[in-house]
């Protein structure tokens, strides 16, 4: 029996398929389109049975040669870039296969866990996994809140007895997602920017938050995985927040990585004034082409994903900063 995940070679993926091998689960199909083909180092040091590119696997999927062979679908596969245009592209790729998934999971009664998005709240402020409170920016949003629409009302049906789970995931951070690009996480930028040029550059002001205010539910790529496989044991269904619950500023966020790469070099810690002050922090204009299409403040409401039962601790900005600059250092 198979463990798929899609989306393997990205950067939730491939920390799940490494905690699953971490587990002993080594029986792994992994799906992806290595287009960028600089993903394939995400699972290099990784355990699978076989690779299937997105195409391939939707034909495999298609013809039953899956059937009764699966034990469970992990679906992180998605476009993500909250930019893309192509709008046709992005429901095909993240609607209309997620659907396809979805329906073999029913059919074959097994655990599917899938990555929606915070995105689906939009701008407002209030993020609680409710329709009245779901207004997404852009054609990525509206992919994944489309998808997740489709899963309530499966989950209402009153013959439903398969599990799905969707997470909402708010900002991930950490190893494994230096394929991303642009994509990537602030954290990530900002230590290439301090290693490059000994300073960091954040936005300044919009929205009514000074420069740098902006606040993001920021979590830790470790905390992420917790939660994918606690409930992939509880079988719990439902459609979560993935936060920490409190959300911290992009400084928060900048002064976090400047000092944790200066620990690495015996320096002191220094506040943001004296960061500012030294130049190791600057404000840029805010991109004309982010207004109106931007989160200023993300916080998840995380009581139903406690009520669920999972009640595990999340990392703060500096705790999980930290680490992933560890990390960083060593590649």
């Amino acid at each position: 029996m198979y463990t798929i995940v899609t989306g393997a070679a990205g950067f939730i993926g491939s920390n799940l398929v490494k905690a699953l091998n971490e587990r002993g689960v080594g029986d792994i199909i992994a799906v992806d389109n290595l287009t960028k083909a600089d993903k394939f180092r995400n699972l290099a040091d990784c355990e699978i049975v076989d690779y299937l590119d997105k195409n391939e696997f939707i034909d495999a999927l298609a013809a039953g040669e899956f059937d009764g062979a699966v034990d469970a679908v992990l679906h992180q596969g998605a476009c993500s870039d909250t930019m893309e245009h192509n709008g046709q592209y992005m429901m095909a790729n993240n609607y209309r296969y997620s659907l396809e998934l979805l329906d073999f999971c029913l059919d074959q009664e097994v655990p599917f866990l899938y990555a929606s998005s915070a995105s689906v709240y939009g701008g407002g402020r209030v993020f609680r996994e409710s329709r009245e409170f779901e207004a997404p920016l852009n054609v990525y949003g509206y992919s994944k809140f489309l998808f997740d629409q489709v899963v309530r009302r499966r989950l209402a049906e009153t013959d439903f007895h398969s599990q799905v789970v969707g997470f909402r995931y708010f900002n991930v951070y950490g190893p494994r997602e230096a394929h991303k690009g642009r994509m990537a996480s602030v954290a990530f930028h900002f230590f290439n920017q301090y290693h490059a040029e000994g300073k960091v550059r954040l936005f300044e002001g919009c929205d009514g938050y000074g420069n740098g205010e902006q606040r993001r539910d920021f979590i830790f790529i470790d905390d992420v995985v917790r939660a994918n496989l606690h409930f992939l044991d509880s079988g719990a269904s439902g459609i979560f927040n993935l936060g920490t619950g409190s959300a911290q500023s992009f400084n928060d966020v900048a002064v976090a990585t400047v000092n944790a790469c200066r620990a690495a070099q015996g320096e002191v810690a220094l506040s943001l004034a004296e960061l500012h002050g030294r130049g190791m922090i600057e404000y840029i204009a805010f991109p004309e082409a982010l207004k109106g299409k931007y989160q200023s403040y993300t916080e998840a409401d995380i009581s139903l994903l406690r009520k669920s039962g999972y009640d595990a601790p999340f990392a703060t900005v500096e705790e999980g900063v930290g680490e992933y600059v560890k990390d960083r250092l060593k590649a």
